[in-house]
């Protein structure tokens, strides 16, 4: 029997000891853990808001017309909006500011959190915010036919305010996506430079 000597396989570099005040910086970043559990109880609460709203469309689905069922269903999408915002924040906050989730492979990991990154997560976010501005701007123009009498939840000015706070959104998320393209490319000249 020959006993053959394995080269020793390429071993990583031992890294240098990190200072305290570089480790305190970095373990900073546990501090927004109770942020993301506060979300995590906000999100909790959104169920229960659509649970109970799911309860008086189902008990009053008799009593009411086809215009107030569909502001409760919209109702229903526009928490539903906002809950899929609070996942987004939640899950790709964390992976990107804390600490990994270690979901490679898992069968339930979303596909966009294996490409999220600070840029990405705030055009989904803004997308996001876009969709639930959407819904509440629809609620609104279906309510729209009553202004002007007291059946009306909205002013003429109201109405346009949240138009005009609707498009600032949309505005908002083109300067993002534009910002976050121009960097991109900005990127790809570097590495084509390098």
């Amino acid at each position: 029997m020959t006993s053959e000597l394995k080269a020793p396989s390429a071993l990583a570099a031992p890294q240098p000891p990190i200072g305290l005040f570089p480790k305190l910086i970095f373990g900073s970043r546990w501090l927004q853990l109770p942020l993301y559990i506060g979300l995590i109880v906000a999100q909790a609460v959104y169920v229960l808001l659509f649970l109970k709203e799911l309860w008086h469309l189902v008990a009053h689905s008799f009593d009411a017309s086809e215009q107030q069922i569909m502001l409760v269903v919209l109702g229903l999408i526009d928490v539903v909006m906002i809950s899929n915002l609070l996942v987004m924040v939640i899950v790709g906050g964390y992976e990107t500011f804390v600490s990994r989730l270690n979901l490679s492979g898992h069968p339930d990991e979303p596909e966009w959190l294996s490409h999220v990154n600070a840029s990405v997560l705030k055009i989904k976010l803004a997308m996001a915010i876009i969709g639930i501005s959407s819904i509440s701007l629809l609620r609104t123009f279906i309510e729209a036919g009553n202004l002007g009498t007291t059946r009306s939840n909205f002013t003429e000015t109201g109405v346009m305010w949240q138009v005009l706070i609707h498009m600032t959104f949309i505005i908002s998320a083109i300067g993002i996506a534009w910002v976050d393209r121009l960097s991109e490319s900005g990127h790809r000249k570097e590495a084509d430079h390098g």
